[in-house]
Order: C-alpha cells, then structure tokens, then sequence
C-alpha cells in the first residue's frame, strides 16, 4: 500500500492493497455499485471514491482497518449503530479482522 501512489482507477488502487484487505475492498466498492448503479467511480485524494452530482463516499485500505468516508451526516445519524467502530466527523473505521458490515455500510452511504 503507497499513500503516495496515483492511481488511475479504482480496480488499479484495489490490486496495490495487500491480498488480506483486496475482498474487503471488494466488497464495499459491490455494496456501493449494486446501491447506486449509476455511480460514477473515481480517484479522490489517492482513494476510491463513487459520484452522482458530486462526491458520495470514499474509501480506503490501511494498515488494520479499512477507512470509509462518507459525506454528509451519517455518523452522526447513525451514531448508536457506529457506537462499536472508531470513528470521526468523517471517517469510520472497519477492522479487516471484523470484515465489512454490509447493511451499515448501505445505510451510511446513501443517506444523503
């Protein structure tokens, strides 16, 4: 994983990860697509990030946790359901070793 690394695409960023963290990512780039077909996916700040009228959700790989940023509200509105993830004003972390919680992470994203 290089931090410093620009990426062209979202597949390219996906294949530099380390071969634990790759069905992760997997996974949350399916979640994303397969809730809003529509989305156009893109680079942002060296990670993935998913569009329709402006920047939706990022997300990215580190070291023991797979960083997901949403934009808007959700971690607050969400709160009591986050309450088991460290999170931020804008970012949530998933521990590889707990995988991905797929309807979270619906939620989260498509809130706004």
């Amino acid at each position: 994983m290089d931090s410093k690394k620009n990426y062209n695409s979202v597949d390219e960023y996906i294949h530099d990860q380390p071969e634990k963290t790759q069905p992760l990512l997997h996974h949350i780039r399916h979640i994303i697509l397969d809730t809003a077909p529509t989305a156009k996916e893109i680079i942002s700040y060296g990670m993935p990030a998913y569009k329709i009228h402006g920047v939706l959700v990022y997300f990215a790989a580190n070291k023991n946790h797979i960083g997901f940023y949403p934009t808007g509200s959700p971690i607050i509105v969400f709160k009591d359901e986050l309450s088991g993830y460290k999170t931020s004003k804008g970012a949530i972390q998933f521990p590889i070793k707990s995988g991905i919680p797929t309807d979270l992470v619906k939620k989260l994203w498509s809130t706004e």
